[in-house]
Parts: C-alpha cells; sequence; structure tokens
C-alpha cells in the first residue's frame, strides 16, 4: 500500500467540497481517507492500483466514478519523429533487458509540479517496481539529449558521468561505493560484471539504471519543456503499463502531447501504446457472483462509472491498467461502481451452523509450536512457473507432470506440486541478511491428478540432517502424533543420498526430510547448507 497527498484547494476547485458526503464516495472508491488538513488530503491507494498514485491519475478514475467524465479516457498519441529511437543491444541482457520509452512535449512544470513527478516515480519505483528490482524509471530534460539514444550495458570502469547531486565524475563501481544512492541500491547491480547505461547519439551518459541520473542529462528543472522518458527491467509488459502511467498523467497535469518512440530490439517495438484491451464478460455471471439482478444498461453503466467502455458483452480496458487479468477483476470494479453500501446482506437459506473446521486448531498449534522455535512463517503463491518448479529443483523432463493454467498473463504458469522449492526461493532472495534464517510454510499443493493436499515445509540454513530430525521429533510429540523415520531408497533429487530420511505417518509415506544437494544449493545460489523438511498433512486429518 501506498500513501498519497493531494492539495485540498485544488482537490475542491477540480472535482469537489470535501465534506462528509465526499469522504463517503472517496472511501466506496476503495481508497480511504486517511486525513485532511488545512492545506492537502491523504489517501490510501491500495497495490492493485498503482494508476492512482498521482493526482491526475485519481482525479481521472474519480471522476467517472463520480458520473461527471465517465467512460474510457482517450489520449492522442503522435508517431516518433526524426531520430526517436532507441537501439537496446544484446549486451543488456543479463543485466537488464527491457525497456519501454516516450517522449513528452509542452509541459509547463513548476516547482509543485515537478515534485509531483518525482513523487509518482519514487511511488511506481517502490510499488510494482519493488524498490526498483522490478523496474526503474528515468525522466529526463529532452533540450540536453542528443537523440537517438543507445541502452547497452557496459564495464564499471567503462561508465564514466557525474550523478545526480555531485559535481565530481565517477565511473560506475565508484557510484556504487560513493554515491548515498548508489550504495542503497548498490545490491541490485551486485555480481555483474557490466552494468547498464542509457547514452545518448554525443556519447553523454544519461544514467546507469536502476541506480542514478546524470547530472548533465537527468535533470529536470523548471524550465524544462519536453521530456523523454524510459522504464527499463524484466517484465516488457510491466514496463509498457508503467509508462502508460506515467505519459498519461504528465498529459493531463500540462495538456502535454504524447510522442511514441521507436524500441529497436530484433523486432522493434512503438511505445508507449494506449491502445484498450478487450474482455469479454458475463451479465449472467456478474449477477451470479454479486447476488444482484443488473440489466445489460446497469451493468454498461457501472462499468464506464470505473473507466471502461463496454459494448455487447464486452469491455474496452484502459492501457493503464495493470490489475485486470481476469472476468473478475471487472465483476470487483462493477460492485465498487454499484457500491457495496447499496448491496444488502441476506442470511443465507441453509439449515447448518457455522464452525471452525476441525482442521484449523491443528493447523495453528503447529504453527505456535514452530513460532515457538523462532521459525519465521512464509506465504507463497500458489502459482509457479516450470523453471523453479522443475530445472532449479535437478527434476528431469520425464518426470514433469502438472498442471498449467490457461492464458497466463505473468510467468506463473503452472500450480505449485510441493513447497520445497518456493522455500529455496525465499531463501536465495535473503542471502544477504543474517544467519541463521529458519521458514516454514503450511499450504496447499496441486496434484496432476486435479487433487489438492495441505503441506507443511521447514528449512533451515545452516541447517543439517540432525537440527532438521529433532525439529520433526519435536512437532510430533507437541502435536500427539506418530510419526516415523526410515531409511529412503527413492526420494525427490534435491536431497542429498545418505543424508535424507522418508517421513512415515502410520504405514504410509508422507514426506520426505534430509540435506539439499550442493548442486541444487549452487543452482538458487545459495551459499549455506539446508536442511529441509515437507510431509503431507492431510494424512493427519483422515483420523479426525
Amino acid at each position: 500500500m501506498a500513501n498519497v497527498k493531494f492539495n485540498k484547494e485544488i482537490f475542491e476547485k477540480e472535482i469537489g467540497k470535501l465534506d462528509e458526503k465526499m469522504q463517503h464516495k472517496i472511501a466506496m472508491f476503495s481508497t480511504p481517507v486517511e486525513s485532511i488538513t488545512n492545506e492537502e488530503i491523504e489517501l490510501e491507494i491500495f497495490p492493485d492500483r498503482p494508476d492512482l498514485l498521482s493526482y491526475q491519475g485519481f482525479k481521472r478514475g474519480f471522476l467517472a466514478f463520480l458520473g461527471k467524465k465517465s467512460g474510457l479516457k482517450k489520449y492522442s498519441l503522435n508517431k516518433p519523429e526524426k531520430n526517436y529511437k532507441v537501439f537496446v543491444e544484446s549486451s543488456v541482457a543479463k543485466v537488464r533487458p527491457f525497456t519501454a520509452c516516450a517522449i513528452v512535449k509542452g509541459l509547463k512544470l513548476n516547482d509543485e509540479k515537478i515534485k509531483e513527478i518525482i513523487d509518482l516515480q519514487e511511488k511506481l519505483h517502490n510499488t510494482i517496481g519493488r524498490k526498483r528490482r522490478k523496474l526503474a524509471i528515468g525522466i529526463y530534460p529532452l533540450e540536453k539529449i542528443t537523440l537517438p539514444i543507445t541502452y547497452k550495458a557496459l564495464e564499471p570502469d567503462k561508465i564514466k558521468f557525474i550523478p545526480l547531486d555531485m559535481n565530481k565524475e565517477l565511473n560506475g563501481l565508484q557510484i556504487l561505493q560513493r554515491h548515498p544512492t548508489g550504495r542503497e541500491y548498490s545490491h541490485l547491480l551486485s555480481g555483474k560484471s557490466k552494468f547498464p547505461v542509457f547514452i545518448d547519439s554525443a556519447g553523454e551518459v544519461l544514467s546507469m539504471p536502476p541506480i542514478i541520473n546524470s547530472q548533465l542529462t537527468g535533470k529536470i528543472t523548471e524550465k524544462t519543456k519536453d521530456v523523454f522518458i524510459e522504464c527499463s527491467g524484466f517484465d516488457l509488459e510491466i514496463l509498457k503499463k508503467c509508462l502508460n502511467i506515467i505519459v498519461t498523467s504528465l498529459a493531463d497535469s500540462s495538456n502535454a502531447k504524447i510522442f511514441q518512440m521507436e524500441v529497436k530490439y530484433k523486432k522493434s517495438e512503438l511505445t508507449p501504446d494506449l491502445t484498450p484491451e478487450k474482455k469479454k464478460i458475463s451479465l449472467e455471471n456478474t449477477n451470479t457472483l454479486l447476488g444482484l439482478n443488473l440489466n445489460e444498461k446497469q451493468l454498461k453503466q457501472c462499468l464506464e462509472r470505473m473507466g471502461y467502455n463496454y459494448n455487447k458483452g464486452v469491455v474496452e480496458i484502459p492501457a493503464w491498467r495493470m490489475d485486470i487479468l481476469h472476468e473478475v477483476d471487472l465483476i470487483e470494479d462493477i460492485a465498487i461502481a454499484y457500491g457495496y453500501d447499496n448491496i444488502k446482506p441476506e442470511i443465507p437459506k441453509i439449515s447448518s451452523i457455522g464452525k471452525e473446521s476441525e482442521k484449523e486448531p491443528i493447523i495453528r498449534k503447529i504453527s505456535y509450536i514452530l513460532a515457538g522455535l523462532k521459525m519465521l512463517e512464509v506465504s507463497n503463491y500458489h502459482l509457479t512457473n516450470k523453471r523453479e518448479q522443475f530445472t532449479k529443483m535437478g527434476i528431469s523432463d520425464k518426470q514433469r507432470r502438472f498442471i498449467e493454467v490457461k492464458e497466463s498473463k505473468t510467468e506463473y504458469t503452472i500450480l505449485r506440486k510441493d513447497l520445497s522449492h518456493y522455500l529455496l526461493k525465499n531463501l536465495s532472495e535473503n542471502v544477504d541478511a543474517e544467519y541463521p534464517q529458519k521458514i516454514f510454510e503450511i499450504g496447499t499443493v496441486f496434484n496432476p491428478d486435479l487433487t489438492e493436499s495441505l503441506h507443511l515445509g521447514i528449512a533451515l540454513s545452516p541447517g543439517n540432517f540432525t537440527e532438521i530430525k529433532q525439529t520433526l521429533n519435536y512437532l510430533s510429540r507437541m502435536i500427539d502424533k506418530q510419526i516415523t523415520l526410515k531409511e529412503s531408497k527413492e526420494f525427490p533429487p534435491w536431497f542429498i543420498d545418505g543424508r535424507v530420511a522418508e517421513i512415515n505417518t502410520g504405514n504410509k509415506v508422507t514426506g520426505f526430510l534430509g540435506e539439499i544437494h550442493p548442486k541444487i544449493l549452487k543452482n538458487w545460489k545459495i551459499k549455506m547448507p539446508v536442511a529441509l523438511l515437507e510431509i503431507n498433512l492431510s494424512e493427519f486429518f483422515k483420523e479426525l
């Protein structure tokens, strides 16, 4: 989540008076009011709506919600002018492979608007950018740049420029060591033999993403009228969406003009692209899920109040919306437009009495016991990908059986078969954190026969066979459940032969326990030994 602050005077002038009724409408738009002072209003923006992180984005969405400017807002896109090109060299493939770029002309900037741009940039960095790990944004004064631009990777000692807020030229490595921002984000380039840079055709460095811009070519001022914008990172589709958020916010702020750029990979891309995505929606599904009885006219009105266009079962989705992955996401917005306070609660027409599942106290007790052993509980996605589920875990092609998700919008394309690979992923993402690291997860895994099982996974780093065995023995005593260990002849390939045992509940194998093979640790870039167990808890509940 992120909090945003808007000028109260401008808000009331352009949107409406901030009385009690307006505050209720803001809350019903799913952007609750945090505070109101004489100068500003502070709102909470949930992670699924980064397009609302700027005043212009919020104003666009909220005016539609109020019915004042409903439907999908259109923006004019100008084709690339001469030299509006960015050449992407293959050298960036292993460090930060993609970029999406644009030029915006005719800005009218003052100190407050510059602060708004920087604030939006940093909030996008910290939310969808995952503190610049996933994407980084650069905004540059166009008058100081000679087009076209090249995006490439160079050895750190070959990168030389004056970084923002300094007056001395540094090379790439010195920036990571001496510049405050460089030190803060140095871990993002740790271990890389080359660093990414944007360079104009005059040889001037614009920036070294995701770290810092150049003092010469990367600082906008009140005199800046035209800007070059780039988003760099690892997922081109997310970069495009992020760019769309920025350019539309700038266009709304100053009535500026948006120009596309030709981003030249092996195949050229024109960015930004504000073409709406189209998705089908069922009136029947909407009414069933929400418990309403809307007709098609009401459905259209609700969708247009959330900034969409609708025609004959097809919805046009704004190019700056990042959260619409499924029909259900559209139905959620229909509920917001209809008004949660207008939906009347009903008592279900059933004769049973609700109570807690008999499994829950056991699950809760296991969590408390492991937390008492100073372990940290983690919660991972149900979706994963083949590289992490199989390749990194040493599973051969012949052993790969899985359930694949149709038309996934992300790299997560299959349902997870175990917790072990996710626990190793958690450890690999925290190699710079303090040791020992002890984590566990209780969660659902999905079998190839379409059944589900509840599993418990525990990982200790550094850890060995004896420690993980002692943990399991203590857990079995505390929950009063007989668990035995036996020598294992067949076991998952991520364990070390001779340092692994099968876990038996009753007469059935319900899991495995042991030390992780060095090859697997190397795949995950984990430098400490790891002991891990995974057990099927569903067997515990069969006797209930």
